[in-house]
């Protein structure tokens, strides 16, 4: 076995034993306290010593469990964002703890030393091999999901072979289910501080675990009409009273549930106009900040690709207006 995944292997039952002290269920606490820290070092050693004796990248273990226990919280949030039918406290122990693992891996490792794949493919076995029946389906469907949404790193390395087999069975969105969404750039006039200034023009974005900052979008009613729902969607994610004043665009997309599988989501994204007040964000595992920027801050904010040109299509019709 090599060392790296004998490695992983030390890791997931350590977390496993920590995750699983009643004390700690009971108290709901961190790993983050000197106590806790302690604590789980000692299981970890003590499990070094009877299952790897001798291990020569025993630096591979400490940094990797590190780096888990300091980015928990953030990890656990995406894997409900993830796989949003499975509260993380309803997850197996196992499971969640490769999930942790896999995805602290993939998002925060050194990908020169773990390349993505390299890290989804490792969660993949940990999880055939201490996981149950369905471990591996699961761990393959959530770290995936994610690996899709931080735009495929790597993808570029996998051989032309891999590639012309997989051109060969292509995804026909006909027959996938449809989420439909809808979306808006919400602005609003702020007014001037001073008498005789100019009111100021801000954007009101969301901020996702991903670290991308993005528009405010949620799911729609069995047939409810897409104005209607956007208005409640977007009341519900950020408090916002809106008036739509026209339609942006709309994108469709291919996502992957661990467990329902793939569907198509389409949104529908419209211009959004508010009176001005502080945002107040909806308790969600996907989304972790929401705020105004003023038009000179958004080039410098990490959005996604398909949500720029229709930022620069609002931006176009606002100076319209003014």
């Amino acid at each position: 076995m090599a060392n790296r995944h004998l490695s992983r292997s030390i890791v997931l039952q350590t977390l496993f034993e920590w995750d699983f002290l009643p004390a700690r269920n009971a108290s709901h606490g961190d790993a983050g306290g000197p106590a806790e820290s302690t604590q789980i070092k000692e299981i970890l050693n003590r499990n070094l010593k009877e299952f790897a004796p001798g291990l020569e990248d025993d630096h591979f273990v400490f940094s990797l469990i590190d780096e888990v226990l300091q980015k928990r919280i953030i990890i656990d949030e995406i894997i409900e964002k993830a796989a949003p039918d499975w509260p993380i406290d309803k997850i197996s122990i196992i499971d969640r703890n490769i999930l942790r693992i896999g995805l602290t891996e993939l998002l925060f490792g050194n990908r020169t030393q773990v390349p993505p794949k390299v890290a989804i493919n490792e969660a993949i076995e940990l999880a055939k091999t201490f996981g149950g029946e369905n471990s591996g389906k699961f761990v393959n469907g959530v770290l995936g999901a994610v690996y899709k949404e931080i735009g495929e790193p790597g993808k570029d390395q996998i051989s032309k072979k891999k590639k012309s087999e997989e051109s060969k069975e292509p995804v026909d969105i006909t027959k996938l289910p449809i989420e439909s969404l809808g979306g808006a750039l919400v602005y609003t006039k702020k007014p001037a501080l001073s008498v005789g200034g100019d009111d100021k023009i801000l954007f009101a974005l969301v901020h996702d675990v991903f670290g991308y900052w993005t528009l405010s979008k949620g799911k729609m009613e069995v047939n409810e009409d897409i104005a209607q729902g956007t208005l409640r969607a977007i009341k519900k994610e950020i408090g916002l009273d809106v008036e739509i004043e026209e339609k942006l665009g709309e994108n469709e997309y291919i996502a992957t549930h661990p467990e329902k599988g793939k569907s198509l989501k389409k949104v529908v994204y419209f211009l959004a106009k508010s009176i001005y007040k502080e945002l107040s964000l909806e308790k969600s595992g996907g989304l972790d900040g929401a705020r105004w920027f003023e038009l000179s801050e958004i080039p410098e904010l990490r959005i996604y690709n398909d949500i720029i040109p229709l930022i620069a299509k609002a931006i176009k019709t606002i100076s319209k207006k003014q």
